[in-house]
């Protein structure tokens, strides 16, 4: 998994509450076990008409937001089924932070075991973001997770909390499997040990 420490990028706004999981990637983009892929149908029924033809006034269909790689959103992100194709869609079309008042508890664990940042703040600060999201590309936010802090564009900083056994895992890089990696010779002194004493087994 990429390590998650300083991100400096564009901020998409998405002033909508109750963002659901099928929103974010429509069941029908559920086929598939494969991580990569599913960007370019994230929020697909906002992004795309019934022709497959682009939704200009959806946000990431503007020129200045097709490189986001943060999304501020509203209250009760990510509700709904618990997809993981959800957060996956969200990483592979490029948004690696997302900043909602709150969210949905089985998405918001998911991101972090996928390499995104969700932080929640208190509705005032998302509001000051959300504002200076729509400021476009010109205005980049920094979002610091070793500091825990997000800079907007005009340089006003707000700290967030964030469990610290999550965020050890996004700093070093460390999905489930590179957890378990982590004890690889603990494990294999086990099963040398236990093969030794019950050859049998």
């Amino acid at each position: 998994m990429e390590k998650f420490e300083k991100l400096t990028g564009i901020a998409a706004p998405l002033p909508l509450i109750n963002v659901d999981t099928d929103m974010i990637i429509p069941k029908q983009f559920l086929k598939t076990i494969k991580r990569s892929g599913l960007g370019k149908n994230l929020f697909d029924e906002m992004r795309y008409d019934d022709d497959g033809n682009e939704i200009p006034d959806f946000v990431l269909n503007k020129p200045q937001y097709r490189d986001a790689e943060i999304l501020v959103a509203g209250d009760n992100f990510g509700c709904g089924s618990s997809r993981e194709h959800a957060p996956w869609a969200i990483k592979d079309f490029g948004i690696r932070c997302v900043i909602a008042p709150s969210f949905a508890d089985i998405f918001f664990n998911n991101c972090f075991k996928n390499g995104i940042l969700p932080i929640a703040l208190p509705q005032e600060q998302v509001d000051i973001l959300m504002k200076d999201a729509e400021k476009g590309a010109n205005a980049r936010m920094i979002v610091d997770l070793e500091n825990q802090t997000v800079t907007t564009s005009d340089g006003e900083v707000i700290a967030f909390e964030v469990d610290q056994f999550k965020k050890h895992c996004l700093l070093e890089g460390l999905d489930d499997i590179g957890l378990t990696m982590e004890k690889a010779p603990a494990i294999d002194a086990f099963e040398a040990k236990a093969s030794a004493e019950r050859p049998w087994v």
